[in-house]
């Protein structure tokens, strides 16, 4: 390792670091007294990090022969990894304290899985990807069963485990036919390899290693864990599965496809347009049935992940684009959205039932409006700032000649936004019944009101912040 590589790499190597020395910290001294502490603490290592990686970083940069990348496309996407976990991992504080979850492990544990994340947004190698994407998942397979005493979060987590193991399986495999047929593991040397065409065993490696990705991102039909892990969870890990995650795991699927086959776009965009279509209405369909929140957040997460792939399915570099505008909007969005889900409780005990959001605008009127604003986005009603998320896909879509994918993302918007739509419903003109209280801390009151805000005035001027900066990731990336 030459010192150029260890600079390319500091970044995840300091946090590395720290999340050993927190789990020392935490065995040898108070253990889980030290738990608010470390998630502080945590949370401020990440922001400080993301505030460097996304102003120092400059140009593209390889390190250890091609396997790992820092170019303006990784910084981007490690940014809002870095920057979402910690917001979760700040809001979700009170509530585990308040349910006797409060345990040093957590932060640290969600530590690992980011520097997985930020492993597999720079991963040049098969063998790179593979290595960060199981870091990833073995700490978010813990987490998931983070609650000890409970039978449904212990279910949550071995359901992830078994399902995971799987789709680490179907990754490798196709992994293997990949390095078999191309007769290397470097993305670089993958492409090189490919001309105008792809043999049939390198399009099977590619078919297999796909499908394992669209487990990770929740993407139809590999979206089977994803109802029941986010309904057994402890709420504060269900937000963070449905933010960091879903950005590494997007970010690494653009990686791959245009790293590695980026000659080759008419082959794998028909198989991910399958996937979008499929995602987004499966995603849209199963929600108008559910009765609990954090399953219908499950459901729309599914949605979300095919409209974002709608952008990568364009094979293009405005199509890069509008998937990673579209990914820093969603996370945004769930961010507000559980930060409200998280301050659900009835007798002091959580709930997530829809019906307990009977009329809750008479009794907290400011709370139910930004609920309102944060549903109307994510349905894409205009104008708020999820409606020019999905615009942006869907021209993408457009521009690329696929007519007949964005016409499919219209209608599957327009089937989704009954179930947001049913959400302010029960909110504003729901049974009097004896309903929720909603017991925010500072913070996530903040997250909800602060988000909200952002939806609206976000729509005034979309994208003034985040575009530019998604426009150099993508043209980093499509070359």
């Amino acid at each position: 390792m030459t010192g150029t590589d260890f600079n390319t790499v500091l970044p995840e190597v300091l946090l590395a670091i720290y999340a050993m020395a927190a789990l020392l910290f935490g065995v040898y001294t108070s253990k889980d007294k030290a738990a608010g502490l470390l998630t502080w603490v945590t949370a401020g290592v990440m922001v400080a990090l993301a505030f460097w990686i996304g102003t120092t970083g400059e140009g593209a940069r390889t390190a250890f022969g091609g396997m790992f990348n820092d170019d303006p496309f990784a910084r981007f996407a490690k940014v809002t990894i870095l920057l979402s976990a910690a917001a979760v991992l700040v809001m979700s504080q009170d509530y585990m304290q308040r349910r006797d979850l409060a345990r040093f492990e957590y932060p640290i544990l969600v530590a690992l899985s980011v520097i997985g994340m930020m492993m597999m947004v720079s991963a040049g190698d098969l063998m790179a990807l593979y290595v960060g994407l199981e870091l990833q998942s073995l700490a978010l397979y813990v987490i998931a069963s983070f609650r000890r005493d409970s039978a449904r979060s212990t279910e949550a987590g071995l359901k992830y485990f078994v399902l995971g193991s799987m789709s680490s399986g179907l990754l490798l495999y196709g992994a293997s036919l990949t390095y078999g047929y191309a007769g290397t593991t470097l993305f670089s040397g993958i492409l090189s390899t490919l001309g105008q065409g792809i043999p049939t065993g390198l399009l099977f490696g590619l078919v297999f290693m796909l499908s394992g990705l669209a487990f990770k991102v929740s993407a139809a039909p590999f979206h089977m864990w994803t109802p029941d892990v986010y309904e057994g969870a402890p709420t504060p890990v269900t937000a963070f599965f449905a933010t960091a995650p879903k950005v590494a795991a997007m970010a690494l699927f653009a990686r791959l496809v245009h790293d590695a086959f980026g000659t080759i776009p008419g082959d794998w965009g028909q198989v991910i347009a399958a996937m979008a279509v499929l995602s987004m209405f499966v995603g849209a369909i199963a929600a108008i049935g559910q009765k609990d929140i954090k399953r219908l957040m499950a459901y729309s997460s599914i949605a979300h992940m095919g409209y974002a792939l709608l952008g990568l399915a364009a094979g293009t570099a405005y199509g890069v684009q509008a998937m990673l505008v579209y990914m820093a909007i969603y996370v945004t969005m769930n961010i507000g959205t559980f930060a409200f889900i998280l301050s659900l409780e009835r007798d002091g005990r959580p709930v997530s039932d829809l019906a307990s959001l009977n009329m809750l605008s008479k009794r907290e009127p400011l709370k139910a409006l930004a609920v309102l604003v944060l549903m109307f986005s994510l349905a894409g009603v205009p104008p708020m700032l999820g409606f020019f998320g999905k615009f942006y896909v869907l021209k993408a879509a457009l521009d690329a000649g696929m007519m007949w994918l964005a016409i499919a993302g219209a209608v599957a918007s327009v089937i989704g936004a009954f179930y947001y739509l049913r959400v302010v419903f029960f909110m504003y003109f729901g049974t009097e019944t004896e309903g929720v209280t909603s017991r925010m801390a500072p913070v996530q009151w903040v997250a909800l009101m602060g988000v909200a805000l952002i939806v609206l005035v976000g729509s005034v001027y979309p994208f003034g912040v985040i575009d530019p900066k998604a426009a150099v990731a993508a043209e980093a990336l499509v070359r």
